[in-house]
C-alpha cells in the first residue's frame, strides 16, 4: 500500500533534485544542465549583493513569525471558548463556520479580500467609514499589507488549528474541575490553573514544529494578494524566485535562492524537532 505513495514522492521530489546543481552554474536552456557553464558560488554571490534581497528575507521571516504567533494565540482561545459552551448542537454550528474557509483556495479567498477590502467600494472601508475613519487600501499601503496578510491568513486557518486544541482539551481530567470547583476557583482561575497546564504539551509541541516554517510567509496567498506596489513589504522569498525564474527565466539565480532556503529550512526543521523532544517528548520514530 505504501508503494504508490513512495514512488510518486520519489519521481516528484526526488529526481528534481537533481536540477539544484543549476544554483552553480550559468545555466542556458539550448544546452541543458550537462553543458552549462560551471560558476560555482558566484549566484549566490550576486544574489546577495542585489538591493531587495535583504529586504525580502525580512519581508519572509517577519510575516512567517507573525503567522506562526498568530496561530498559536488564536485557535487556543477559540477552543477555550469553545470548550465553555455547553449546548453541543450551537458549538458543533460554530465549529463548522470557522472551519469552512479551510476549504477554499487562495484564490477564491483573494477575490473575496479585494471585494471587502476595496478602498472605494468594500464593506470594510464603508463601516470605517461609519466611524468617521479614512479609507484604507489594506492591499496596496505598504503599512498594512503584512498584517493583512496575517489576519487573512487565520481567518481562514484557525478553524482547523482549533480542532487540535478542542481534542487536547478532552483529555482533560473532569476530576480536576470538580475539585477546583470545591475549592472556591472560578473560570479564569480553572482556565488558568487546570486547563492550559492540561493542555501544554500539544501548545509546546506544535510551537516547537512551527518552527520549521519559518520561511514559509505563505506564497499561494501572498502571490494571489500583493502588487508591485507593496513589494517593500509584500515580497517574500517564494514570489522572488517566481518572478526570477518563470518571469525573467533566471533559472540559475531561482535555483539559489530556493536552495537557499531550503538549507536554512533543514537546519531549523532539525532545531525544532529538538525542541520538540526535549521540551514535549516528541519522536518522528
Amino acid at each position: 500500500m505504501i508503494l504508490p505513495g513512495a514512488i510518486i514522492v520519489f519521481i516528484y521530489h526526488y529526481i528534481p533534485m537533481g536540477g539544484l546543481v543549476m544554483a552553480f552554474q550559468k545555466y542556458i536552456p539550448a544546452k541543458g544542465i550537462l553543458g552549462s557553464e560551471w560558476v560555482g558560488l558566484r549566484n549566490f554571490t550576486y544574489v546577495f549583493s542585489l538591493p531587495s534581497t535583504i529586504e525580502v528575507f525580512w519581508n519572509t521571516l517577519f510575516i512567517a513569525m507573525m503567522k506562526i504567533v498568530a496561530g498559536l494565540i488564536a485557535p487556543i482561545g477559540t477552543a477555550l471558548l469553545l470548550n465553555e459552551i455547553g449546548k453541543a448542537a450551537f458549538k458543533r454550528a460554530v465549529q463548522t463556520l470557522i472551519y469552512l474557509p479551510h476549504f477554499l483556495s487562495w484564490t477564491i479567498l483573494a477575490g473575496i479580500l479585494i471585494d471587502i477590502l476595496s478602498p472605494g467600494q468594500g464593506i470594510v472601508n464603508k463601516a470605517l467609514g461609519w466611524g468617521g475613519i479614512d479609507p484604507i487600501f489594506f492591499l496596496g499601503d505598504n503599512k498594512w499589507f503584512p498584517y493583512t496578510i496575517v489576519i487573512s491568513n487565520e481567518w481562514k486557518e484557525f478553524g482547523f488549528s482549533t480542532i487540535v486544541y478542542l481534542a487536547a482539551l478532552s483529555g482533560v481530567d473532569p476530576a480536576l474541575y470538580e475539585s477546583a470547583v470545591i475549592d472556591g476557583a472560578g473560570r479564569w482561575r480553572q482556565t488558568w490553573h487546570i486547563t492550559l497546564p492540561g493542555i501544554r504539551p500539544v501548545i509546546i509541541l506544535l510551537m516547537t514544529l512551527s518552527l520549521g516554517q519559518i520561511l514559509n510567509a505563505g506564497f499561494e496567498q501572498v502571490f494571489n494578494l500583493y502588487s508591485p506596489y507593496v513589494y517593500e513589504s509584500g515580497d517574500i522569498i517564494d514570489t522572488m524566485v517566481y518572478r526570477m525564474g518563470l518571469e525573467n527565466a533566471q533559472y540559475s539565480l531561482a535555483t539559489a535562492i530556493g536552495l537557499l532556503k531550503s538549507v536554512v529550512s533543514l537546519v531549523m526543521i532539525s532545531v525544532s524537532y529538538l525542541l520538540a523532544y526535549r521540551l514535549a517528548n516528541y519522536r518522528i520514530f
